[in-house]
């Protein structure tokens, strides 16, 4: 098993990948982690778009740090794994973000339609830094 440079960690990240996003509860819950759109750009923060009223953006607002994991499914196996601390929040989410991150996911045309479809619930965008990072590439494994 490897790690990426830091070029293949920014690049991956930078892919499309569902992530799963982890946050610490304080009602004496296990931290709360829920698969999430995002997007990436190489030496640049990560931007998550969620509901308002939702726990998970209630929990963000609370912690102030967030881990990030993403990963492939698909052999060779790899990961990234990214905490970070949220820097900017953003109520209402900015309908130009919150189209840029359903088109990445949904195509130009599916992604608009998302975000038309959901333009009554209020969102929040939450900028994340990356603070650390842990990677895995099992490429040489199989």
């Amino acid at each position: 098993m490897g790690s990426f440079t830091e070029s293949e960690r920014q690049e991956f990240l930078e892919a499309k990948h569902v992530g799963v996003l982890s946050v610490a509860a304080d009602d004496g819950r296990p931290p709360a982690s829920v698969p999430i759109w995002y997007d990436y750009a190489p030496g640049g923060n990560i931007r998550v778009n969620t509901g308002a009223s939702s726990r998970k953006a209630k929990l963000i607002e609370r912690a102030g740090v967030v881990t990030l994991v993403v990963q492939r499914e698909e052999l060779p196996y790899q990961y990234v794994v990214v905490e970070g601390t949220v820097v900017d929040t953003a109520k209402p989410a900015p309908l130009v973000v919150r189209e840029e991150i359903a088109i990445r996911y949904l195509g130009e045309e599916g992604g608009r339609a998302f975000v038309s479809s959901m333009e009554n619930d209020e969102s929040v965008l939450f900028t994340v830094r990356p603070d650390r990072w842990i990677t895995a590439d099992f490429s040489d494994a199989f």
